[in-house]
């Protein structure tokens, strides 16, 4: 695989960071995408020493500005004449109601919105390169969770977790709209749970900070937690597989909510109009 070029979004720590080191350990040239530069630098040495003859860049991006997100194509779409693998892995709640740069509520905007927007920007460059894939991760969160096309921005009566789970939903949704739209090439797309790991997803405020303290014996780490997105990025055994949901690298079926082919191509027409597609 070592002609291969894998990129991981939110690769500045937890998942994403052990996601890296997965692909690295496979050959692949990987592109670790984050926000922080200090702590995207400090990750990349971290896959370096993991491992020492990686090749590795690191590429700067706020996925609360759909701008920013546009620019990080267009570097990939320079840089890069080939993607084989392409993890959407950046995510984040916020306990108090924000809104990115574009004016959208952050969670949907980071979560759903910006991956939404850069997987299509590389959509033609991942077909062009042959078998590639696309992992979304995504969360059992899911489960809890129903769009309200009404108030996809969460204007009444906001809570972090309703929001989170929303995202998550919608990550599951575009996903299985994704695959369909690619049937006929050779690029797969599906999405996973990760676990419950410990990691620093959580922004803006006190309790999630207590929450994670509280809850770290009972949470798997971020190693662990990156399993399944490294099996569906390179697993031989899921080469032909697409628009499913895996947890524990295992296919699993998702909710009623999203397994609703209407609610996802809605979704895609809504969205397209919000990142102006």
């Amino acid at each position: 695989m070592s002609h291969k070029i894998g990129i991981v979004t939110g690769a500045s720590s937890g998942i994403g960071t052990e996601t890296a080191i997965g692909l690295a350990k496979q050959g692949f040239h990987v592109v670790m995408v984050g926000r922080n530069p200090q702590k995207s630098e400090a990750a990349r040495k971290r896959v370096w020493a993991a491992v020492p003859d990686a090749k590795v860049d690191l590429l700067l991006c706020d996925f609360a500005s759909l701008g920013a997100v546009r620019d990080l194509a267009g570097t990939i779409l320079a840089h890069y004449d080939r993607i084989d693998v392409l993890v959407n892995n950046a995510g984040l709640f916020e306990m108090k109601r924000t809104e990115t740069k574009d004016g959208f509520e952050t969670t949907f905007g980071v979560n759903h919105l910006a991956p939404f927007l850069l997987t299509n920007l590389l959509l033609d460059r991942l077909i062009a390169s042959g078998s590639s894939r696309i992992v979304n991760v995504a969360s059992v969160a899911h489960r809890r969770a129903h769009l309200d096309f009404t108030d996809l921005q969460s204007n009444r009566n906001y809570g972090w977790l309703k929001a989170y789970s929303r995202s998550k939903l919608a990550n599951i949704l575009f996903t299985r709209e994704l695959a369909k739209r690619l049937a006929g090439t050779s690029v797969t797309a599906n999405c996973l749970h990760p676990g419950l790991v410990a990691t620093s997803i959580a922004r803006g405020g006190f309790f999630p900070s207590l929450s994670m303290k509280l809850a770290r014996p009972f949470l798997i780490s971020p190693a662990k937690g990156a399993e399944t997105s490294v099996y569906l990025a390179t697993s031989p055994e899921v080469e032909r597989v697409s628009g499913r949901y895996f947890d524990k690298s295992a296919d699993t079926e998702p909710s009623e909510a999203a397994r609703n082919d209407a609610d996802a191509a809605r979704l895609w027409d809504v969205s397209a109009k919000m990142v102006k597609l």
